[in-house]
């Protein structure tokens, strides 16, 4: 999210419910070249992967061109029941400094009914101001925190009594995994209501690996066997990164030890991969997992925020 002043007399903002594949691919280049200026993308995976495959429910992609040239870009997304839409937003580098970003933020907010969330990813100090132009109040910080995975020393993961981990099957173990998924993240609605759709966008990318997607089963007995957590890994190879991408536990299998045990898995398969740093990311205010990762060996590496209206 980026701020500027100076006004552009040719400036236009367009809102569309889905995007053309060129305009599409206009505008991940736009985020490319922002991610290589800012050191992180401005818009996050799940906004990437709503650019293509057609229309989403509750998405909204704002384009911003002057003179024909997109310069800008912002998507709402309005699908959570109870929270405010919320949006992400990022103007080209070259074209900073000309009010641009202040223009988006107020598309937004009147396409939200003023009533917005919008996130910051890095925090930078222009997103701050712009925040503050717009009349935003900051209400939420995830972090992003890191540890090195070169000599990788964790004590052996335990596993509850029953309880055995395999890999993720494609095809199979769909609608399983969404099950525990939404049990599991049950108060946190960007990832418990993820959808099928949403899963196989996943699946369709490059760094998706089945092998480094590791399930728990709890026998019950008579030789059954039900899903009761995960821990989805996932490698970024340009920027050689190891990801704890997602550890969920379903209410009731939590509490034993579980979790911890995934990520413990997941740490040792990232760095069996060759990978010499893991990374993920946690809500500052979530203390028991923060202090969690923290005896796991993770630091602070940097932190998004997120600003909403007041009303």
């Amino acid at each position: 999210m980026t701020d500027d002043q100076a006004p552009a007399p040719l400036r236009q903002i367009d809102t569309l419910a889905e995007l053309t594949a060129d305009q599409a691919a206009d505008v991940l280049g736009l985020l490319a070249d922002a991610a290589r200026t800012d050191g992180q993308q401005a818009v996050s995976e799940q906004g990437r992967l709503q650019l293509r495959g057609g229309a989403r429910e509750g998405v909204r992609h704002l384009l911003l061109t002057v003179g024909g040239e997109l310069v800008g870009y912002a998507q709402l997304e309005d699908t959570d029941p109870v929270e405010a839409p919320a949006a992400e937003l990022v103007v080209h580098p070259a074209h900073r400094g000309h009010g641009h970003g202040r223009a988006l933020g107020t598309a937004l907010l009147a396409e939200s009914g003023r009533r917005l969330r919008v996130w910051a990813h890095g925090g930078h100090s222009a997103a701050r101001h712009l925040a503050q132009v717009l009349g935003l109040s900051l209400f939420r910080e995830l972090r992003q925190m890191r540890r090195p995975l070169a000599d990788l020393d964790l004590p052996e993961p335990v596993l509850p009594e029953g309880v055995r981990v395999r890999a993720f099957v494609p095809g199979e173990d769909d609608a399983a995994w969404l099950a525990v998924n939404a049990d599991a993240f049950a108060h946190h609605p960007e990832q418990g209501s993820l959808t099928q759709r949403d899963l196989d966008d996943r699946k369709a990318e490059p760094w998706f690996d089945p092998a480094g997607f590791f399930l728990a089963e709890r026998d019950t007995g008579s030789g059954g066997a039900e899903l009761i957590g995960f821990h989805w890994t996932k490698a970024h190879a340009a920027e050689r990164l190891g990801e704890v991408y997602v550890v969920g536990v379903r209410p009731g299998a939590q509490g034993g030890g579980l979790g911890k045990a995934l990520t413990t898995i997941g740490l040792r398969h990232l760095a069996a991969a060759g990978l010499p740093t893991a990374m993920l990311y946690v809500d500052a205010d979530n203390k028991a997992a923060v202090s969690v990762y923290e005896r796991l060996g993770f630091v602070t590496h940097e932190t998004d925020l997120m600003y909403r209206t007041e009303s």
